[in-house]
């Protein structure tokens, strides 16, 4: 049996819907997909609706103000869940691990998968691994994408080089003087 811990592919999908939500359900499936997930979703209605909101939960975690709040918002989304750990072997790879019933619509899965790999990651990580590309925080600049931080010495602040670079690049003009040069 190998172990699916639901850590960080689970995070950098949620980051992945919350940067760029897509436009119907299909669009949410075929992206659970490039993250790994292989298992059907019994599809019920508003399905795209109530991914939305699983996600909106979810960013209220990633905007949480200190790790206290983090692990509250994340506890009240775990307990909400309410999702049992099972035994699969649904693409005859191996027995693993779900938190989900086979069953189960797509918008209780993601809630479930989603939660569970938020506190994997952050618990394993660190609790400050995931938040708000760091370019948003400074003047001029509105970036607001969620960054997920997996890189080995936990520093990640940007959700993309081009941010970075900008950054970069406006903290060099500052310390010129802003000439530009």
């Amino acid at each position: 049996m190998h172990l699916n811990p639901y850590g960080s592919y689970a995070v950098l999908l949620a980051a992945s819907l919350a940067n760029d939500w897509p436009d119907d359900r299909d669009d949410i499936v075929a992206r659970t997909r490039e993250h790994g997930m292989t298992m059907p979703f019994t599809e019920v209605a508003r399905d795209h609706a109530r991914v939305r909101r699983v996600v909106d939960e979810w960013l209220t975690v990633v905007d949480a103000a200190d790790d206290q709040a983090r692990a509250a918002a994340l506890n009240r989304q775990m307990a909400a869940a309410a999702a049992f750990p099972r035994l699969t072997d649904h693409d005859g790879e191996g027995w693993h691990l779900h938190y989900r019933d086979e069953h189960q619509a797509l918008p209780e899965v993601l809630a479930a998968v989603i939660s569970v790999g938020t506190a994997l990651h952050l618990t394993t990580r660190g609790m400050q691994r995931l938040g708000r590309c760091a370019a948003g925080t400074e003047p001029g600049d509105t970036c607001r994408r969620v960054v997920v931080d997996v890189t080995r010495n936990g520093r990640q602040r940007y959700c993309s080089v081009r941010c970075a670079n900008r950054s970069g690049v406006r903290r060099h003009r500052a310390r010129a003087g802003g000439s530009g040069r």
